[in-house]
């Protein structure tokens, strides 16, 4: 007798429904509660602590710990409690707010009133500066046993320098105790001293440059009354974070080659040797004090590799390349290293942002352990997650690479006669990148029959010196042809529903997006996050890190002020036929609301469908997860107003026409 395996019965077919009307699991909830933003790491004595945003307490930067063995299913312990909120202010993207002692302290800025203050585990925090309303500091780095920081001091003009800041309080009340250790520079950054303490090195650069244009390593014995230095690297080029190797030799980033590589110098005079050169670049636009894209370990070198997705590699003495094989893909750091050991953080190419322990000892057989987030919380997801595909176009200026994240969902596909809905995302920057990883924003809008493309632009970062130079007196231009170009090819590749593409960025990228709305109609809608509208406005407005920015990305004033006007969306606000959603943090320091509200004025007056929402208390960025939520169903409402569809789990938004 023949024994028939059981009968099976088919999995049921996949229920047909509009596009941007799929019911979805990932709720605006589950958005903001997946977005925390990992801010460093440090190995500090048996355990490891690491910095990260608390959505649901406004943003608010708090610090962790967990022992370096943790047991399966331990909690991290909690280091820096509420209300306390680690965050700079310097540059006013900030970075490196905080640090860790040798002895296991604490050494933190505290975001409302940019005093440094120490933290003993178990103890209320004491101030190691003083109250200073012209004082911001960042950039932390305990170095040595010595607290440095980037200190700005603004004024009619604003000064940066590298401090000393004594760990036993001796400054808590005297600003002249914070012993300045360079001048000369418009802006300095990455301080390192040498391993017998004697010398230290930084990154230094001037108006009218940003670091990844030209910057420059300096270096001087701390003996020396020259608090200037001397420059060992750089100037010509955009050099980029020093570090000191346990012989004194001095390791750092330049892109002399067209893309950021590791040399190696002797600081006495010696030879610079190229370590492992390849057209990758390890290193980035330092946006933030505390980014860092490698580390000396006991045998080699750990360092980033990016060409247009990340990878981790080791580098041996003998310059034997090793890639160690983490899941993170997208926005790669190394952290801190220690012996064989490092921290790295970075984005997986389908999981929200984590922290990962990796022994090198073997490089061929890296023991990989993950610290904290990484994965999804919701074990179910994994059908919901769209499958990146990275693509690339010719442009009008040349190749053009994007990332597209299809509509994907377990039960639900679209009409068989209609194509789906696509948002074109710009990042900002505009020299930053897009690493082509799914965020639960992402995730958000293909879960609900929404496509979404990543662009990165000429001008952006993660491709070599070459293409970002591209945007060079051309913001406005390239950037705008490139995103235009992607829409295009989307619709003619029948990938996208030409009547229903959106574009959607923030900052240098709502520039991007109000820029495409005026120059073509290959978009049929615009969100726009705390976006640029007025060229001439920013450069009078902007804080004094970006106070020259646009020297290069467009032309120096006043001699550029025709091209100023030409470029700007809000000069041709009135060629804007599509409807547009602005979004503003009411406190922005860097693209203040009235950038917003002259665009929105200009809609008004055109009777263009718009949408203009602030959120208090939300500056350059959305922190506070109430300000996500909201963010995120907003944005589905708008394209739902716009493409005529119904999501299934956000109210309708009603769009103004007239004032």
């Amino acid at each position: 007798m023949v024994e028939l395996s059981p009968r099976r019965s088919a999995p049921p077919a996949p229920l047909a429904l509009p596009f941007g009307s799929w019911p979805s699991r990932i709720t605006a909830e589950a958005v903001a509660a997946a977005s925390p933003r990992l801010d460093g790491a440090r190995f500090v004595g048996d355990d490891i602590w690491w910095a990260e945003t608390v959505p649901e307490e406004q943003g608010r930067t708090t610090v962790r710990r967990t022992p370096r063995e943790r047991a399966t299913g331990s909690a991290p312990h909690l280091l820096l409690p509420t209300p306390w909120n680690a965050r700079s202010r310097v540059h006013e993207y900030g970075g490196g707010a905080w640090g860790a002692t040798v002895s296991g302290g604490l050494v933190f800025v505290e975001k409302s009133d940019q005093r440094v203050w120490f933290l003993r585990p178990g103890s209320n925090p004491v101030p190691l500066t003083p109250a200073a309303a012209e004082q911001s500091l960042g950039g932390l780095r305990v170095s040595q046993g010595r607290l440095l920081a980037v200190r700005e001091l603004a004024g009619e003009v604003t000064v940066h320098d590298i401090v000393e800041i004594p760990l036993d309080g001796s400054a808590a009340e005297d600003a002249g105790a914070l012993t300045p250790l360079t001048a000369g520079s418009d802006f300095v950054a990455q301080p390192a001293l040498s391993p017998d303490g004697s010398m230290l090195a930084w990154l230094a650069w001037d108006h009218p440059h940003m670091p990844w244009d030209r910057a420059e390593i300096r270096v001087r014995r701390l003996d020396d009354e020259n608090a200037s230095g001397r420059r060992v690297a750089g100037g010509t080029s955009a050099a980029l974070q020093p570090e000191w190797t346990a012989d004194g030799d001095l390791l750092y980033l330049d892109d002399v080659g067209g893309f950021w590589n590791l040399y190696r110098l002797d600081p006495e005079g010696g030879g610079v040797e190229a370590i492992a050169p390849e057209d990758r670049d390890t290193g980035g636009p330092l946006w933030v004090l505390g980014s860092r894209w490698f580390a000396p370990v006991s045998n080699g070198v750990v360092a980033v590799r990016t060409h247009g997705r990340d990878e981790l590699v080791h580098l041996s003495p003998a310059g034997e390349v090793t890639r160690l094989p983490i899941p993170a893909v997208g926005n790669v750091l190394v952290e801190d290293a220690r012996g064989s050991e490092v921290l790295v953080s970075g984005s997986p190419a389908d999981a929200p942002a984590g922290l990962w322990h990796i022994d090198v000892s073997d490089p061929a057989h890296p023991d990989i352990r993950l610290v904290t987030g990484g994965r999804w919380e919701d074990d179910e997801l994994s059908p919901w997650l769209p499958r990146p595909r990275s693509f690339s176009i010719d442009g009008r200026h040349g190749v053009v690479h994007a990332v597209d994240f299809p509509p994907t969902h377990p039960q639900v596909t679209g009409p068989s006669d209609a194509l789906p809905p696509y948002v074109v995302l710009v990042h900002g920057g505009p020299t930053a990148h897009a690493p082509g990883v799914v965020s639960p924003k992402t995730l958000f809008l293909t879960s609900r029959g929404v496509g979404v493309v990543e662009v990165n632009y000429g001008g952006s970062s993660g491709f070599g010196r070459d293409y970002r130079e591209r945007l060079r007196g051309q913001w406005g231009i390239v950037d705008v042809d490139d995103v235009v170009d992607v829409a295009r090819a989307l619709a003619a590749d029948g990938v996208a529903d030409p009547a229903r593409i959106a574009i959607a960025g923030g900052s240098a990228g709502g520039w991007t997006v109000l820029g495409a709305l005026v120059a073509s109609d290959a978009f049929q809608a615009g969100i726009s996050r705390y976006g640029v509208a007025d060229a001439r406005l920013l450069a009078a407005e902007t804080h004094d890190f970006e106070a020259r920015y646009l020297d290069g990305l467009i032309g120096p004033l006043p001699d550029s002020e025709a091209v100023y006007l030409e470029r700007s969306p809000l000069s041709h606000a009135d060629r804007i036929q599509a409807p547009v959603l602005l979004l503003q943090g009411a406190d922005d320091a860097v693209v203040p609301p009235s950038q917003s509200e002259a665009i929105r004025d200009a809609l008004r007056a055109g009777g263009v469908p718009h949408a203009y929402v602030v959120y208090p208390g939300e500056g350059h960025g959305f922190r506070r997860s109430e300000t996500v939520i909201d963010m995120v169903r907003t944005e589905l409402a708008f394209l739902g107003a716009a493409f005529g569809f119904t999501p299934a789990d956000v109210l309708p938004l009603a769009l103004e026409t007239t004032g």
